[in-house]
């Protein structure tokens, strides 16, 4: 599926009208209701696909951010063989008391895998525990980059030192259109 096409298909899939609080306290008018695209396999594994080619050479661990970013990791992981973390939001308290699952992430290249993006702060938040642990993060791959490109302020993203990799943005989602779906 071409990149068209799949856009059509996940904001057909995904795209919402209503009045929507955003997890940073935003207020809009559409969402995107991403578990659309993540509970389907074959839009699932054509977002993996063409999202395969973002991850940057020399990427050791994929990092999915819980919830919305561990399916993409996952099925990222699939299709390129790089192994994955699962990331919580914050760590356990109980057990081994670990914020990330999987291989160890100490002085490890890290890829941070999440589903949608408005401000960057989880991304932020859950980067700065990773490098708290060791782990070498400059780069984030999402599939939904609905960052405000007019907002007032300094890019969260980037003053902590990230590059973002999107597969799409909003332009490429809200001009592929067919009419939203209600809540």
């Amino acid at each position: 599926m071409d990149r068209a096409e799949l856009a059509r298909r996940v904001q057909q899939a995904c795209y919402l009208s209503g009045r929507f609080v955003l997890r940073s306290g935003q207020v809009t008018d559409f969402y995107f209701d991403k578990y659309q695209f993540e509970a389907d396999p074959v839009l699932l594994r054509a977002v993996a696909d063409l999202a395969a080619p973002l991850i940057p050479p020399g990427t050791e661990i994929l990092a999915g951010l819980e919830l919305g970013g561990v399916p993409i990791s996952t099925a990222l992981s699939l299709v390129t063989g790089v192994p994955q973390v699962l990331v919580r939001k914050q760590a356990k308290t109980y057990g081994t008391a670990r914020l990330a699952e999987g291989p160890d992430v100490a002085g490890r290249r890290l890829l941070v895998v999440e589903d949608v993006i408005t401000t960057g702060g989880q991304v932020v938040s859950s980067t700065e525990e990773l490098r708290a642990r060791g782990a070498l993060v400059g780069t984030v791959l999402c599939v939904i980059d609905r960052r405000a490109r007019s907002a007032a302020g300094p890019d969260k993203l980037e003053g902590a030192g990230l590059t973002v990799r999107s597969v799409f943005g909003l332009d490429d989602l809200l001009g592929a259109a067919q009419g939203p779906r209600q809540p």
